[in-house]
This record gives structure tokens, C-alpha cells and sequence, in this order.
């Protein structure tokens, strides 16, 4: 079976640091599939190559079978959605916000995504500086989701937010995925990689030290590498 997206001997260095080191591994069809590490291991960088905010100096990244090499950015990360550390709201309206990923969308679908981030339409009127963290975040999951995304993208989304914003965020995320939404979610937190993984990715120093399932019988070792980031 042709994989989400798979990686062969990926590497990536700026301005002479090296980033990530001859990375080869595949991310599963379906799920929520979590990339894990400590703090510089990789981990963004590598979700960033799965759109093309990075590409990579030596490697090859593919999204469902395609070398993304030879893939059109715009159109791509239409079909890879993707949503941020900390939200970021444009000026306006929530419903000007969603407009930006789609200005031809009807307002009956702005309706229909604001019910999937569990908002009441009446947040459409809603300037974004009203907003509060978690609220913003949804918004911005929101805006993902108008364009229909194949994939989604999550960089550390959470990291942000107070406890109850985090655990309406992943129930949302859980949601999603259940409905055929696959989903990569970036955490150096174990406990949340526990709640919500069902495969692992672990990056180590810009390379990969393991990839599977979440309930494999090496994922305790694997964990422990993580060490301190253990939060």
C-alpha cells in the first residue's frame, strides 16, 4: 500500500547546520500519526517538507506515491493543510479569515466548518483580536479546513494554550481523523503523544530512531530518548 508520505534519505542543512541527517521512513495512510523529539531534533522541519515550506537539499519526499519535487506549492498545500504554533488571524472578521482560504466559498459551508471546530456561527462576526487563544486556534483550523484538505498539519498547535483549549484542540484533531482526515501533529510532549498517537515518529538529533505503531513493543525506548521533554 502506497504510503501518506514517505521519506528517503532526506537531509537538510542551513547556513551550515545540519538540520536533518539521511532520513528514510513512511508515514501511514489514515490516523493521526505524531512526530516526536526534543527541542532542535527535527521535527518541524520535517512536517514542513510535507508541503513544501522546506524542501530538502538531498532526498526525495513523496505524498501518496508523487515526488513533491515536481509538485506546484499553492496547489499542493491546498490538498496539505496546515495549522501553526501560535494562531494567526489576518484583520477582519472570523468570516473574512475563512474567505482568505477560499473567497467563493458559500456561506453555508463558513457555517459548516465553524460546527466541525464546534464554534457557533455567530463567531463569524466575531472580530479575531476578541478572540481568545484557544478560540483563535480553532479559528485557524477552521480556515484549513475550507479549502477540503486531503491531510492536515499540526505544528505543535497546543503549545499555546491553557489545559482546556488543549483538550478541546485534540478532541477536535481525534474527531477528524476518525472521519477520514489523516493527520501529522508535532509534540515534545509525551503525555500528549500518548492521547493521540496512532503511529510515532521519534527524531533524535535530525535523524530518525524509530517509526511505527504507537502500540509496537519498542515504543518505550524509544520514548525514553525523548527524556527531560517528557512534560
Amino acid at each position: 500500500m502506497t504510503a501518506l508520505f514517505d521519506f528517503h534519505g532526506v537531509r537538510i542543512a542551513k547556513q551550515g547546520t545540519v538540520i536533518l541527517r539521511d532520513v528514510t521512513g513512511a508515514v501511514p495512510e489514515g490516523g493521526l500519526t505524531v512526530i516526536a523529539g526534543r527541542s532542535g531534533a527535527g521535527k518541524s522541519t520535517l512536517l514542513r517538507l510535507c508541503n513544501r515550506l522546506d524542501v530538502p537539499n538531498g532526498g526525495v519526499v513523496r505524498f501518496r506515491g508523487t515526488d513533491l519535487a515536481g509538485v506546484e506549492p499553492r496547489s499542493l498545500r491546498r490538498r496539505v493543510g496546515m495549522v501553526f504554533q501560535r494562531p494567526a488571524l489576518f484583520a477582519g472578521t472570523v468570516r473574512d479569515n475563512l474567505r482568505v482560504a477560499d473567497p467563493d466559498a458559500p456561506e453555508t459551508a463558513l457555517e459548516e466548518v465553524m460546527e466541525r471546530v464546534e464554534l457557533d456561527r455567530g463567531f463569524l462576526d466575531r472580530v479575531g483580536d476578541e478572540l481568545s487563544g484557544g478560540e483563535g486556534q480553532r479559528v485557524c483550523l477552521a480556515r484549513t479546513l475550507v479549502t477540503g484538505p486531503e491531510v492536515l498539519l499540526m505544528d505543535e498547535p497546543t503549545s499555546s494554550l491553557d489545559p482546556g483549549a488543549v483538550r478541546t484542540l485534540e478532541r477536535l484533531a481525534l474527531g477528524l481523523t476518525r472521519h477520514g482526515v489523516p493527520m501529522l501533529w508535532v509534540t515534545h510532549d509525551v503525555a500528549q503523544l500518548r492521547r493521540l498517537a496512532d503511529h510515532l515518529l521519534v527524531l533524535e538529533d535530525g535523524r530518525l530512531v524509530f517509526a511505527g505503531p504507537s502500540d509496537d513493543p519498542d515504543v518505550p525506548a524509544a520514548l525514553a530518548r525523548l527524556g527531560g521533554d517528557d512534560s
